[in-house]
């Protein structure tokens, strides 16, 4: 530890499995498998992390990376920064407020974790609900923000959920909302079914055109249910027809995003 209060705000983790160690940044463990690489489109964020660090062990992790990026790829720094402010903004509306009426029904848990879990708000929701919860996402700006709720329960991570840090740790409920056309959904749903030990929540507008960045395959409504089902789980909660919530996220005052979000709420066939 480098610098700490009730938390620890600069400092380092090492894994005494494979030796490996990820810098504590901002209240933020950066568990990323190659630092560069994660730079390699936030090179304006590492300029801004090493320019607000203060241990001099922490700048020195950041500029090593940030001199060996492989290849600089277009910027998403401000993208994502952007993105953290429209989720603030959007925490209202009919796909929410389902959302909310699933996590009431769910069961006193011990581990909860979400995957994209962005600012928080569904982590902490579930941190209510259970004895610890962790919740990981690639946006550093999104996790400043989660790290707000200040919960005793709660911790945030900045990793990749397909590179995620809990090894073979099972989980009572697993959370991923809205990041289907970000995350490889077969691959994302593979990981999702070594971890969940007996609920998983899933949402998802099923929009996929991001261009070039677009996923490789697709999974709608129908698919996804499959998938779902031959991993051995059971869709429950009036989620076994496809459901079209209403997800409004305001952009700013001239531009207003409205999607049909669906929600699939399952369980392990043995709980029943």
């Amino acid at each position: 530890m480098f610098e700490h209060d009730d938390e620890i705000i600069e400092g380092m983790l090492s894994c005494t499995g494979c030796g490996n160690t990820y810098p504590i940044i901002s209240s933020i463990p950066f568990l990323v498998d190659d630092l560069s690489l994660y730079f390699s489109i936030r090179a304006k964020l590492g300029g801004y992390l090493l320019l607000h660090a203060k241990n001099l062990k922490i700048k020195s992790v950041i500029k090593k990376a940030l001199q060996k990026i492989p290849h600089m790829g277009n910027d998403t720094t401000d993208l994502e920064k952007n993105w953290t402010t429209i989720y603030k903004q959007s925490k209202k509306s009919q796909f929410h407020l389902a959302l909310q009426n699933v996590i009431t029904r769910m069961p006193k848990c011990n581990l909860v974790v979400e995957h994209g879990c962005s600012i928080g708000t569904t982590t902490v929701a579930l941190a209510k609900k259970s004895n610890t919860a962790f919740g990981i996402d690639k946006s550093f700006f999104a996790l400043v923000e989660a790290k707000k709720h200040r919960l005793q329960n709660v911790d945030f991570f900045l990793a990749d959920s397909l590179s995620h840090p809990f090894g073979k740790t099972r989980f009572d409920i697993v959370v991923a909302l809205n990041v289907l056309e970000l995350i490889e959904p077969s691959n994302l749903l593979q990981v999702i079914n070594r971890q969940a030990k007996k609920f998983l929540i899933l949402s998802d507008p099923y929009d996929y055109e991001r261009g070039k960045n677009s996923v490789k395959t697709r999974l709608d409504e129908t698919s996804i249910r499959k998938k779902i089902r031959q991993y051995g789980f059971q869709l429950i909660l009036n989620s076994t027809k496809p459901q079209f919530f209403a997800w409004v996220l305001k952009v700013n005052p001239r531009l207003t995003l409205h999607y049909k979000v669906d929600l699939l709420v399952a369980s392990r066939k043995y709980l029943f």
